[in-house]
């Protein structure tokens, strides 16, 4: 028997939080749908070792708020709150064609493709083994699905978030314009607050700060990376407290 057979997840209820271009590839719009099918696979195979999973998704890949030029600020982030939607059914499809119960939960009621955002519901399905995901955002204007992650977190009382990026780790500076930039193994809360790194907004850190939910940050770009983080392996960046 491999070693890795022998590890078992180091956590039992997690929340996966994946951005809209992560599912878009290099392409930067759309879907790349061997990416969507690697997360799906991977979502499926933690699913299975017992873990409950629930996925908060972003829309970057359909519309960004701050695509709006000239646009009221509440408009456009109400047109990026449908955008998650539309993400989040691909992911159902995706998980649901391969035979994984799965359910959408809204944050705005939808019912004709969705649940509306029920914490006790979303617990429960969790409970019964099914993936659940959150979209939608939080709801409301001026609120990053970051923020949207670490309130679900703290909600459900996942014991950590999975941030999943199109980049492997945390950097001091950002490694595409600094090839000098520093990966950073672990961090602070507070440090990612006052050196201003963009791993997540400040909102989304205070509130897992608040709430002691560590973040496990790291790329998509190898096939294990999801499974590699529940079972505790050293991969990426760990933000908790210090």
């Amino acid at each position: 028997m491999s070693v890795e057979n022998t590890k078992r997840p180091i956590y039992n209820r997690v929340v996966l939080k994946l951005s809209g271009e992560a599912l878009a590839g290099k392409a930067g719009h759309g879907y790349d749908y061997d990416i969507l099918n690697l997360i799906v696979d991977q979502v499926i195979e933690i699913n299975n070792l017992g873990i409950q999973v629930a996925i908060v998704v972003g829309g970057g890949n359909i519309w960004r708020g701050r695509s709006g030029v000239g646009m009221d600020r509440s408009t456009a982030d109400y047109m990026g709150m449908l955008a998650t939607v539309i993400n989040a059914l691909a992911l159902q499809d995706a998980l649901e064609n391969k035979g994984m119960q799965t359910r959408v939960q809204t944050a705005i009621e939808m019912r004709q493709v969705a649940e509306p955002y029920i914490r006790r519901r979303a617990i429960r399905h969790l409970e019964k083994g099914r993936i659940v995901i959150f979209a939608g955002g939080t709801g409301n204007p001026f609120f990053s699905t970051d923020t949207t992650a670490a309130l679900r977190a703290a909600e459900i009382e996942a014991e950590v978030i999975l941030l999943a990026k199109n980049i492997d780790a945390v950097y001091d500076d950002d490694p595409k314009k600094n090839p000098n930039a520093k990966k950073l193994d672990q961090i602070s809360y507070i440090e990612v607050i006052n050196r201003g790194l963009t791993v997540m907004d400040t909102t989304a850190i205070t509130l897992c700060m608040e709430n002691r939910i560590p973040i496990q940050v790291f790329g998509l770009e190898k096939e294990n990376n999801i499974k590699a983080a529940v079972l505790g392996e050293r991969i990426g960046t760990i933000i908790k407290e210090e």
